[in-house]
């Protein structure tokens, strides 16, 4: 069976359907993820896992073929259900199953589909990807290997993964001294509205619902908040209902986004700082983790609250494997992923509205006063640039700027003492992109013109 090899990208399994991914197809697919697992596997069991899905309209039947293909292979499949990504993951982890499945593609267009996968390890949850196993399992799918089935297949439910999600992240804290709060949640049809809404009704304030009948055609707007475009309307109305703050998070729900009472997008890299500061008074000395693309904000609040840090790779993929790797006890990344230790270090978009809700509670403050309590930088905001020759931009940048100190840790990081910027290859789209951040608005902006003007001087596209 013919399977286009650029499905298998840097963190998951993404693709076209019905023509890359289809219910044909996934069956190959399911048995060299199955075969991997069976690999990787010490003990010779049978292997539990876990499988969700998202509310695309191809899941129903992917999912379906999915379970059977598992079963067929000898697997004990715990059907977790309609979940987000993040409830997926806490699936995982906190029942202890071996690995699990998800059938998603995250906050692509609706007629994208694809799978993300996950083992458990002794320090926290393997997601695989490039650095992890994705290229073995490619492999084993151009080859077609069949796995040997040891063990009948069995098939039970696991009904309560929401709510139990909801009770442990509530349990973080004293959720009894959280006061009400007016919020605004635009999940774009897609699967944050179901943590959101349960949430909701455990804990006190009122929630303002848009866009929350689950429909995988996305008739509204795309369920990406990284475009800041889908956001406006959740913008508008959070400043109409003079709400606290607003909440946008992605098609599969593992990326949140923020919209202060003024209506403005929070940087992701302040929600990390106020999360830092909760956990590191709880854990003094502890390890926070954030990405390279923006670094001032994290590391000086991490400082000051006495923690440590350090800074990963772009993806999320890679900063759950730094977690497992450095015992950090938080990670937060710039295209709103945070990660807990006490999610196997995956994602947890719950934990991160009830630590929000802690911060705003014990402060008094509105969000926006928190924002700039927290502000220690000023950030661009990505640029991209569709360009064949990256590889000559970075190495003329290298040279335009060999003044400063230079990071090849993820494409390249140039920082001055009082201003910084990265540029690295996207590891799922065909794009260089350029984020930039000083400690002035005024530096910001003179210095993104600068560093822009020298990548349109070379690009070719």
């Amino acid at each position: 069976m013919n399977i286009d090899p650029s499905i298998f990208k840097a963190y998951d399994i993404r693709a076209i359907y019905p023509t890359q991914i289809n219910e044909e197809k996934i069956v190959p697919i399911i048995r060299a993820i199955f075969s991997f697992f069976t690999t990787n596997n010490p003990q010779d069991r049978q292997l539990t896992i876990a499988l969700g899905r998202d509310m695309r309209t191809s899941s129903p039947s992917l999912f379906a073929v999915t379970k059977k293909t598992l079963l067929d292979c000898g697997a004990k499949v715990i059907d977790v259900g309609l979940l987000s990504t993040p409830t997926f993951y806490y699936a995982v982890h906190t029942y202890g199953y071996d690995a699990g499945i998800q059938i998603t593609a995250s906050h692509n267009p609706k007629e994208y589909n694809g799978v993300k996968f996950v083992k458990n390890g002794e320090d926290g949850l393997i997601k695989i990807g490039k650095s992890t196993g994705m290229e073995d399992i490619k492999k084993l799918v151009e080859e077609n290997v069949l796995p040997e089935k040891k063990f009948e297949g069995t098939l039970e439910e696991n009904t309560t993964v929401q709510a139990d999600e909801v009770t442990d992240a509530l349990g973080l804290i004293d959720h009894m001294e959280l006061s009400p709060f007016t919020v605004v949640a635009d999940p774009a049809n897609a699967m944050g509205a179901t943590y959101i809404a349960e949430l909701f009704k455990k804990i006190p304030g009122q929630l303002i619902k848009m866009n929350f009948d689950l429909d995988g055609t996305f008739p509204v707007h795309q369920p990406d908040p990284l475009d800041f475009n889908n956001l406006k309307d959740l913008q508008k109305r959070v400043v109409e209902e003079r709400a606290d703050f607003g909440l946008a998070p992605d098609g599969d729900g593992d990326r949140l986004f923020f919209i202060d009472d003024t209506g403005r997008v929070v940087p992701a890299t302040i929600i990390t700082g106020i999360i830092a500061k909760l956990l590191l008074s709880e854990n003094p000395g502890g390890k926070i983790l954030f990405d390279i693309r923006y670094i001032f904000t994290p590391s000086k609040i991490v400082a000051e609250n006495n923690g440590t840090f350090e800074i990963t790779k772009v993806g999320h993929a890679y900063i759950t494997e730094a977690l497992n790797r450095t015992g950090a006890i938080f990670g937060g990344e710039s295209s709103a992923h945070y990660f807990y230790k006490s999610n196997g270090n995956a994602e947890s978009q719950l934990t991160t509205i009830v630590y929000v809700l802690k911060m705003l509670t014990d402060t008094g403050k509105k969000l926006s006063e928190l924002v700039e309590a927290f502000r220690r930088s000023y950030e661009s905001g990505e640029m991209n640039f569709n360009v064949s020759n990256a590889q000559e931009i970075l190495a003329s940048l290298k040279e335009k700027y060999k003044d400063g100190e230079l990071s090849e840790l993820d494409g390249i990081a140039i920082t001055y003492p009082t201003w910084r910027f990265n540029v690295r290859t996207s590891n799922t789209e065909p794009l260089l992109r350029l984020n930039l951040e000083s400690y002035t608005k005024e530096d910001t902006q003179a210095k993104l013109e600068d560093v822009t003007s020298v990548i349109k001087q070379i690009a070719k596209e």
